[in-house]
């Protein structure tokens, strides 16, 4: 509490790691799982004691927020792209796999029909396409860096590169379509900038963006959020950024905080 007290900072945030490491070793369902929820939320009530007893309720404001949500794998879920038909990696230039759902992939000089058809009906749960005709919704293909060939797999269902023997299945896994409520992520807030026991309809997570900075006080550099998907939540007290303080928790992955 000092940084606020003593050194007179905007904005301080602060990351857990947790419950993300524990969902994925052990799944998101997991007692053990539901333990470190349980320890994060100590620890978020700990911060908000800290702030009342400082004499900090009227002038920092409390974010929590995280980044996504988590849905459980089971290994009857996996999918092996070596054992599909007419595909071999030896047709791959690049690939990136990462034992979860989306995958990337720059198939070799004069490679790129062929790996594209042999994939693109492999599995009813995997969905595979050419850079160019990735959903639009997902606001992801036209970035430069992406490969020409672009997949991801239904919730529950990871894509693989690796033999079996040679791979340590995670019981939880995220980067499956943001559509599927197992995706979504949580937001609180609290503090003078918002209005008290107010429940808002669900928001992208691109919003926060404006948000801070309208809270700061800054101009926004150019992003596809709107502070006026926020701004019903804010409780108008004051003008943008006129002493109040800001600090931001996240956590990787969404769990039930307490009020």
């Amino acid at each position: 509490m000092n940084w606020f007290l003593e050194d007179n900072l905007d904005l301080v945030t602060l990351y857990f790691g947790e419950p993300d490491s524990t969902g994925h070793k052990h799944g998101p369902e997991s007692q053990e799982r539901k333990n470190m929820i349980g320890q994060v939320d100590r620890a978020v009530g700990y911060l908000r004691r800290c702030i009342k007893d400082n004499g900090l309720e009227s002038t920092l404001n409390l974010i929590i927020t995280s980044d996504h949500g988590m849905d459980t794998v089971i290994k009857e879920n996996e999918i092996y792209l070596q054992a599909v038909q007419n595909f071999s990696f030896q047709d791959i230039q690049f690939e990136l796999l990462d034992y979860g759902p989306n995958g990337l992939l720059v198939p070799k000089e004069n490679k790129l029909d062929q790996v594209y058809q042999a994939l693109k009906n492999a599995h009813p749960k995997l969905h595979v396409y050419k850079k160019e005709e990735f959903p639009k919704r997902f606001h992801y293909a036209k970035n430069t860096r992406l490969t020409p060939l672009m997949m991801y797999s239904d919730p529950g269902y990871a894509s693989l590169s690796l033999n079996e023997s040679k791979r340590t299945l995670d019981l939880g896994e995220h980067g499956f379509d943001n559509e599927d409520m197992n995706m979504k992520t949580i937001f609180r807030a609290v503090g003078p900038a918002f209005r008290k026991g107010l429940e808002v309809e669900p928001f992208e997570s691109v919003n926060i963006y404006a948000l801070l900075c309208n809270l700061l006080g800054i101009t926004p550099e150019p992003h596809d959020g709107s502070l006026s998907v926020m701004q019903p939540m804010l409780s108008g007290h004051s003008d943008p950024g006129a002493g109040d303080q800001l600090f931001l928790h996240s956590a990787w992955c969404s769990g039930h905080l307490g009020s």
